[in-house]
């Protein structure tokens, strides 16, 4: 089957599925496995941020959806030259993909008969679900029960560790200027890593938020996950998070690696997570992945 991803994502269940030589567009983001991005036609382009302050994209953004100007750009030709079977996207946020719509709406324009498929998981057992989802679309349901089956596994031998273990309460900071707090299925991570949320939207769309507001219920623990950064760049934005939570542990994820991308190395940021909370009960985790910095 003639694969297509338009987010990153779920490129990384395409090929946890076994099926990354069927994959033939990726978007310009797709960069796990790193042949992704350069094995692949990228058919969805986009801004190149780097180099921008967080506020700076964050102001690009709300400037671009004002004006109800798309964030990324399909490059139609290239897709309809591919002839794809199935397209994978979402209707989730249209600032981390191209909504389904928009796809839809492109392939009648071009006559192409492409399934597609939108993945929009608000819970980690939301999440699991596209897995399996993904597999029966593309013809591989038994492989995608057994990769399911293997990180639940793998999840219940994080919560046999952390067993009636103090909790501790934890604040996600998922942008830094202005702040958002975590939402979707980012709260559930913490819960399956032995800690409490707070100051959180678990299975809602995160929202802007205040420092006052994050700081209120006293976190012990604050993790800065900023979407779109690996854990340099979370490295470098935690600096602003530290003052405002003087008497917390400050750390940060690489974010697009293990906590903002609904794809299987979610499970990779519960272990790593459960790590920081419970780091007498569980293997440490892989150093280029989480770094405390206060």
């Amino acid at each position: 089957m003639r694969l297509v991803s338009l987010l990153p994502s779920a490129t990384e269940i395409v090929y946890a599925l076994g099926l990354g030589d069927d994959l033939i567009g990726v978007t310009f983001e797709c960069d796990e496995p790193p042949s992704a991005r350069t094995d692949k036609t990228v058919v969805v382009g986009g801004r190149d941020t780097r180099g921008m302050t967080p506020a700076e994209i964050d102001g690009y953004v709300k400037e671009q959806m004002a004006a109800g100007a798309d964030l990324y750009t399909l490059h139609a030709g290239a897709l309809a030259g591919l002839d794809p079977e199935l397209i994978l996207t979402q209707d989730l946020c249209r600032v981390c993909a191209l909504p389904s719509g928009q796809v839809s709406g492109a392939l009648d324009h071009l006559g192409c008969r492409a399934d597609v498929l939108s993945l929009d998981p608000y819970t980690l057992e939301e999440v699991l679900a596209t897995f399996l989802e993904v597999g029966d679309r593309a013809g591989v349901p038994e492989r995608a029960a057994e990769l399911v089956a293997d990180l639940r596994k793998r999840l219940g031998a994080v919560e046999a560790a952390v067993a009636g273990r103090p909790r501790p309460r934890v604040a996600i900071v998922e942008w830094v200027d202005p702040p958002f707090t975590a939402g979707h299925w980012v709260p559930d991570l913490i819960t399956a890593a032995g800690g409490e949320p707070v100051a959180a939207r678990a299975g809602q769309r995160s929202v802007e938020t205040t420092w006052a507001d994050l700081a209120g219920p006293q976190p012990d623990i604050v993790l800065v996950t900023p979407c779109g950064f690996h854990l340099a760049g979370a490295v470098g934005q935690a600096a602003q998070v530290v003052p405002h939570f003087p008497e917390a542990q400050v750390w940060a994820i690489d974010g697009d690696a293990l906590v903002v991308r609904p794809g299987p190395r979610v499970v990779d940021g519960v272990e790593a997570i459960a790590a920081i909370l419970h780091p007498d009960a569980v293997p440490a985790a892989p150093a280029e992945t989480i770094q405390r910095v206060a």
